[in-house]
């Protein structure tokens, strides 16, 4: 009489699709997964103990490291948080609060098009991986003539922006989305009529609402399950409330879903950052709390008033009144939240991340259970998490 026996085997962190340092634990029966647990911790840097000794201003280069895929939502979600903190958040002018809209959902269509580059890479279908990081490139440069930097942006400021949009930046950016939904018609031509990646997605990695909810999973891969759940809608921030744009929900509850799902995710960024164009009207971009916020670079630079505001700023940071909030904001993978307590210093005495990347990943044992090892890959790569958001 024949006999099984279950193997365990360590799939990463050295394995090229696990997206980082994320080490998974198989256990297999043959060829099917039996049970799957994931080893983080490689990849630690304490962001939220590094916090508690800087001040509020120092503390937001940190978040950039977080989802470096998305930069500016981290920023967003903590600038927001506080904001609330000190009372400032109706203080924040209107052309801060449109441009931060604007980046925002460029930076979901930056942090899509990577997800979907790899996604498809680690299937096996190379061409949408150098079609998406062409159009990737694009939205880097708009990052880098905004903030000089690509990737770790560092751009929103508690109180406004660090600097107004530089001239021509409109038009470029109106120019780049005419051309977004042909670009995304491309990709759906190359794989959503494609069996091999049909036969890859359908089926593989189903959770169903329930299970979903009851992990707390947010973003794409909760509404690929059926969930009608987006906070740009449902608790709105930084004027979503003034923007028209339909949050996409899939019923299929699998990886062909999400990937339906995060698609059209696109073009609905493409609607937003359209709106947010025709919305933008000349005006100042930060509060006008000069004990808070710094002051423009200008100022700084051209008089000594504002160099002494500056370097008072920056050197003792400014105190908030004792206190807790929380801000969750919809990043590209899900909901991250920042919860801040103030004692009444100049900095926070705790700062409180809640990664979406971090709660989604709860879902891959349950996504991966009864599947083949080759699917597996899939799985992580429909559920789009970032390692240094994980390992904050």
């Amino acid at each position: 009489m024949a006999t099984t026996e279950i193997m365990t085997v360590n799939m990463g962190p050295q394995h090229p699709s696990t997206h980082g340092v994320l080490q998974l634990i198989l256990e297999l029966d043959g060829e099917v997964v039996k049970k799957a647990t994931p080893h983080i911790g490689f990849l630690h840097r304490g962001v939220e103990k590094l916090s508690e000794h800087r001040t509020y201003h120092q503390v937001l280069p940190l978040t950039d490291r977080l989802d470096y895929l998305a930069p500016m939502h981290n920023n967003l979600g903590y600038v927001l948080a506080v904001e609330k903190l000190v009372g400032i958040t109706d203080a924040i002018p209107d052309r801060a609060q449109t441009v931060r809209v604007l980046m925002a959902e460029l930076t979901r269509l930056k942090s899509h098009l990577i997800w979907l580059a790899c996604h498809a890479l680690d299937i096996g279908a190379m061409t949408v991986f150098l079609y998406c990081f062409r159009e990737r490139e694009h939205i880097m440069e708009f990052y880098e003539k905004l903030s000089g930097a690509r990737m770790t942006s560092n751009y929103f400021r508690i109180g406004g922006l660090s600097a107004d949009l530089p001239d021509g930046f409109e038009r470029e950016v109106r120019e780049f989305i005419d051309t977004m939904p042909g670009h995304i018609d491309t990709y759906e031509g190359l794989l959503t009529g494609n069996k091999i990646w049909q036969k890859r997605t359908q089926g593989v990695g189903v959770i169903s609402a329930e299970d979903a909810i009851d992990l707390g999973v947010t973003g794409p891969s909760l509404r690929g399950s059926g969930v009608d759940w987006d906070l740009r809608r449902d608790n709105p921030y930084s004027g979503y409330e003034n923007y028209d744009f339909e949050v996409i929900v899939e019923q299929d509850c699998d990886t062909w879903a999400r990937y339906h799902a995060r698609l059209k995710e696109m073009r609905e960024s493409v609607k937003i950052i359209r709106q947010a164009l025709d919305r933008l009207k000349p005006g100042p971009i930060l509060a006008d709390c000069p004990k808070i916020c710094l002051p423009p670079k200008e100022d700084t630079v051209n008089s000594i008033e504002g160099l002494i505001h500056h370097f008072k700023i920056v050197s003792e940071g400014f105190k908030a009144e004792p206190g807790e909030v929380y801000v969750g904001v919809e990043n590209p993978k899900g909901e991250v939240g920042y919860y801040l307590i103030s004692d009444g210093s100049a900095k926070p005495y705790r700062m409180k991340i809640r990664p979406a990347s971090f709660i989604n990943l709860q879902a891959l044992p349950k996504m991966c259970e009864g599947s083949l090892i080759a699917d597996v890959v899939a799985v992580i790569g429909t559920l789009d998490i970032v390692l240094g958001e994980i390992d904050r």
